[in-house]
């Protein structure tokens, strides 16, 4: 958002903030029509798109912080003898859902890396 006068910094910051263009709009100060022209502006789109880009990064990053703690909620599901056995079964079969992901998507990390080098000694 470097270069940017401050209103269509805020404006960025609202969009990503606020539910409607209305409300940034009202949340930075200006006429919705003036944010619809900075949305056309080809620097103002680059902005945004960067700043949402860094939400979604920061948002993953979240994510992956809690995926031990995912893993031991399923593990606890699958090894309660207590709980039904719909959430059980739904446990297990999230757990093997996302193993064969995982293989699918090394094997296509694999295959990938084959290519590239086949296609590095091309060149």
């Amino acid at each position: 958002m470097q270069g940017l006068p401050q209103k269509q910094t805020k404006a960025i910051v609202s969009l990503l903030n606020c539910r409607t263009i209305q409300e940034a709009a009202s949340q930075t100060g200006v006429n919705e029509s003036t944010i619809w022209r900075w949305m056309r502006d080809q620097a103002f789109q680059e902005a945004l798109q960067e700043a949402k880009h860094r939400m979604v990064a920061q948002a993953i990053i979240q994510l992956q912080q809690t995926t031990s703690e995912a893993v031991e909620t399923l593990r606890g599901i699958i090894t309660d003898q207590e709980a039904p056995a719909s959430s059980r079964v739904s446990a297990a079969k999230t757990v093997l859902d996302f193993a064969v992901r995982a293989v699918k998507l090394e094997e296509i990390e694999a295959r990938l890396k084959v290519l590239e080098s086949r296609k590095g000694l091309e060149n």
